[in-house]
């Protein structure tokens, strides 16, 4: 037994496949859906990217590569972006792919849905079929992450004969998903797995190499760990392993440990404040909290040196971060209860200021929760009692997309570039009820908006970087969240399996590639 439960449930994946050509991947939650653009977690996208593709992929290098979307070209001007598609491809239902599931993929569905790539489309003053295989998108202004807002994490096709003129969110394929991916949805047994098979008329000659892929359900860090130490699994994503049992696997001779495949994520774990009620909406509250908590401590004994103290809304090995313009808020606590004097927000009885709640990341009781639990005993040093609340991802994502709550925690990547992965938490036109990942803080400041609309449309790298300065200038004034640290994902997989990455963008690419050894 292990964290409570018997490891049987994965070992009879491996029986059950009667020795076929199978890997075994683990999730540490079932997810609470699988329409990619609703709900854009890791968990979803490194499921779906197998099922539902992007136009383009990344190489190594950040430059795109053709993927349903065989070449593309752009005006000089760099308001015209023109698609042609790769002939004969259908979805797993056999319905053909054709330009106007792009079209409404991007002008409509992604765009009304996805937190980052809708930046991207609101860029487009129109997105229209020339022909059954070409698209052409035409641009207001230049958005100089148009092609980055493309990938897969960012931007999957989704069929236009299943979604268009349904509610999204309702429609009964979130939960059996169709694609034009190397592999189908086959089966997804509540509380077991779910089960992707072979795509027999994949597209692409050659793909994919594996006949099924399991995500198997692990709940706990000690399962998760255990089940890949002894083969029960075959690879582990960012999200599924502790880093208290890191150092463990590291040095296992069976088992690869390699961070190559976030490099297009650039992360950072944060806590977010509902800046829509008191005090959250305060500034010096919020700068009061920076400085009761003690991010340094959160890295070296919460994540065991894992990372490094993040001191902006831009992680710092990633173009446009600039430390001159910083506000820092070092650990000081009699500072930090000084502010709260300061701003009326005096001890009462028992020598509590303020009660509030904080909704937890479901990420079963690993370092986001223990951080949590810090940064709760950390509060009540300067007189604010928080009481953490558990959530699964169905409610998390519900609760937070509807703007209920009082502070939660969580992680977010750049995903290449600040106008696909930051802005989306700080521009007003952002803050969308109903849609988690986006700008649920409720945080509202005009010129923000200006400087993020001018660095993404700017032609000289100048004056984009100028903006990306002053952006961080502000933000970190007024604390337009808390970032804790900046996140150094990990993949681990066994020896036997090859390919799995192919490109920065990791497992959110998909798995077509992948291979294992000692298989016929």
């Amino acid at each position: 037994m292990v964290g409570g439960m018997a490891l049987a449930p994965f070992l009879s994946g491996h029986a059950a496949a009667g020795g076929r050509n199978v890997l075994n991947a683990m999730m540490p939650a079932e997810p609470a859906t699988l329409c990619y653009p609703l709900l854009n977690t890791r968990l979803v996208q490194e499921i779906c990217a197998n099922i539902n593709e992007p136009l383009l992929l990344l190489d190594w290098d950040f430059k795109p590569r053709p993927n349903l979307a065989k070449s593309f070209t752009a005006t000089p001007d760099g308001l015209a972006y023109t698609f042609h598609l790769q002939p004969g491809v259908r979805w797993h239902d056999g319905v053909p792919f054709t330009a106007r599931d792009v079209v409404f993929s991007c002008d409509k569905m992604l765009r009304q849905l996805n937190p980052r790539s809708r930046n991207a489309f609101n860029h487009c003053q129109s997105i229209r079929a020339l022909d059954p295989l070409t698209v052409e998108f035409r641009l207001h202004t230049p958005f100089n992450a148009f092609i980055l807002s493309l990938m897969a994490s960012n931007a999957p096709m989704m069929p236009a004969h299943i979604y268009d003129g349904s509610d999204y969110r309702t429609n009964p394929h979130n939960f059996a998903p169709i694609g034009t991916g190397p592999f189908k949805f086959a089966r997804w047994e509540r509380g077991q797995y779910i089960r992707l098979t072979r795509n027999r008329d994949y597209w692409r000659a050659g793909w994919p190499r594996i006949d099924d892929i399991y995500f198997r359900v692990c709940p706990t860090p000690e399962q998760r760990m255990v089940a890949l130490e002894t083969g029960a699994v075959d690879i582990a994503f960012a999200d599924d392993i502790d880093s208290v049992v890191t150092k463990r696997l590291r040095a296992n001779p069976d088992i690869v440990t390699t961070t190559r495949g976030y490099e297009a994520v650039g992360e950072i774990a944060v806590m977010e404040m509902n800046q829509r009620r008191w005090p959250f909406s305060d500034r010096r509250f919020r700068q009061a909290f920076m400085h009761a908590i003690d991010r340094d401590f959160i890295v070296k004994a919460i994540n065991f040196g894992e990372g490094k103290v993040a001191t902006g809304p831009i992680p710092s090995n990633v173009p446009y971060y600039d430390p001159k313009v910083l506000t820092r808020y070092p650990f000081d606590p009699a500072r930090a209860r000084a502010m709260l004097d300061a701003m009326g927000l005096k001890k009462k009885r028992g020598g509590v200021r303020h009660r509030f709640t904080f909704l937890l990341i479901p990420d079963g009781g690993g370092v986001q929760t223990r951080a949590a639990q810090y940064v709760r005993q950390a509060a009540s040093e300067v007189g604010l009692d928080i009481e953490l609340q558990s959530s699964d991802w169905a409610t998390f994502g519900r609760r937070t997309g509807n703007w209920d709550f009082d502070m939660d925690n969580n992680s977010y990547g750049e995903y290449g570039d600040p106008a696909i992965g930051t802005s989306r938490f700080y521009v007003s036109s952002n803050i969308l009820k109903g849609v988690p990942q986006t700008n649920i803080q409720g945080y509202r400041n005009a010129q923000v908006d200006t400087l993020f609309a001018r660095a993404a449309s700017a032609v000289d790298p100048g004056e984009t970087q100028d903006c990306y300065s002053r952006l961080q200038q502000i933000l970190t004034r007024d604390v337009a969240m808390v970032w804790l640290y900046e996140r150094d994902p990990l993949l681990f997989y066994n020896r036997r399996v090859h390919d799995a990455v192919t490109g920065p963008n990791g497992p959110t690419d998909g798995m077509g590639r992948a291979w294992l050894t000692g298989v016929a």
